[in-house]
């Protein structure tokens, strides 16, 4: 279950096995790793220092957290190690670590030295990357390799519903949690129903309406082709013959081929698809890109465009808009102003 040390606070107790596992549930799988990793540094400070870790006195805790603050660590990190500590340690009088006086007078001490900025502007470009899938090596569609059909459908996909990397990665093809309506005009994605989400209740299914087809000069219709309906019926097509399991996405690669795909790969696989946008458009993609990046984008602009606060945090599954606002929300409304030129002289030019 990780998180030995507090298995042992709460077996000392005199808790039963299964009550001590109940507990220890409360916190994600990925919280308890992320805990029993801090607390193992902790540990070895502790060692090193001369001090029991489980049972120090508060001022060895504020001596370890300002060793943090000394080595430049964020304000973020530094609570990651206390709520850690906090979890591991056996308290004071009754009160975990965290919840010592001293203690939260140096959190917000710290919270001021150590000020949480944020950038607003976007760390790629939306319209620059939505035309790259548009091009080769992502179309067409049918004739791309698995490798460049699973990092497209991924991307649409992360871009549409706005959801974490986990939630996608829960996606199953079964036919009780992938349904399409008649003729592909939307279709209805379910997480697996085994699937614990980071907070309970949040996971909601995904639904998504098909792009209508668009007219071109010669007055014929072609599919567009940024619709994630059109890319995940075609990748689940092209997945059936590798498919060893339920989950949605799957390794295209050997030795793995069929086999799913672990969080930290869909990750990387967005982070790909993303800069490969920009390499096949001759461009140079921006450094520092990550996964979760998704989110803050695709709901920005859905803001910039005129969806309601309510329903943006109804999709990314926010229970507060302050956690958008705080954390996620970008400006996405003021162009440079050359790309504010340009954009008038096209725009007067197609007028023409």
């Amino acid at each position: 279950m990780g998180l030995t040390r507090e298995w042992y606070n709460l077996n000392t107790v005199g808790l039963p096995q299964k009550v001590i596992n109940t507990i220890q549930s409360a916190r994600a799988s990925s919280t308890r790793s992320l805990y029993d990793c801090k607390w193992r540094v902790f540990e070895e400070w502790c060692l090193q220092e001369g001090h029991i870790s489980f049972q120090c006195p508060v001022g060895v805790i504020l001596s370890f957290l300002q060793d943090l603050i000394d080595k430049h660590r964020a304000f973020s990190t530094i609570k990651v190690y206390l709520a850690a500590i906090a979890a591991c340690h056996v308290g004071f009088e009754g009160k975990t670590a965290s919840q010592h006086p001293l203690v939260c007078h140096f959190m917000k001490g710290a919270r001021r030295l150590l000020p949480v900025s944020r950038s607003l502007v976007p760390l790629w470009d939306l319209a620059v990357v939505l035309n790259g899938l548009k091009m080769t090596p992502f179309e067409p569609l049918e004739g791309a390799d698995m490798k460049h059909l699973s990092l497209k459908t991924v991307l649409l996909l992360a871009l549409e519903s706005a959801k974490r990397v986990s939630d996608i990665h829960a996606l199953s093809v079964h036919p009780s949690c992938t349904q399409f309506a008649p003729g592909q005009t939307r279709v209805l994605l379910k997480p697996n129903p085994a699937f614990t989400p980071k907070v309970v209740g949040s996971c909601t299914p995904i639904d998504i309406e098909a792009f209508p087809p668009q007219l071109v000069f010669s007055g014929e219709q072609q599919q567009d082709l940024l619709c994630p309906v059109r890319a995940l019926h075609t990748y689940m097509d092209r997945s059936k013959e590798l498919r060893l399991n339920d989950q949605l996405f799957l390794s295209w690669a050997k030795p793995h081929k069929g086999k799913p795909v672990t969080k930290q790969r869909l990750s990387h696989w967005i982070v790909e698809a993303i800069a490969l946008a920009y390499t096949s458009q001759n461009l140079q993609a921006p450094s520092g890109l990550w996964a979760h990046s998704t989110r803050g984008l695709a709901t920005s602009w859905a803001l910039f465009k005129g969806v309601s606060i309510q329903d943006i945090c109804a999709a990314a599954s926010w229970s507060s808009p302050l956690t958008f606002v705080r954390f996620y929300r970008l400006d996405g409304s003021a162009p440079n102003v050359a790309r504010a030129v340009l954009g008038t002289l096209l725009s007067r030019d197609s007028t023409c």
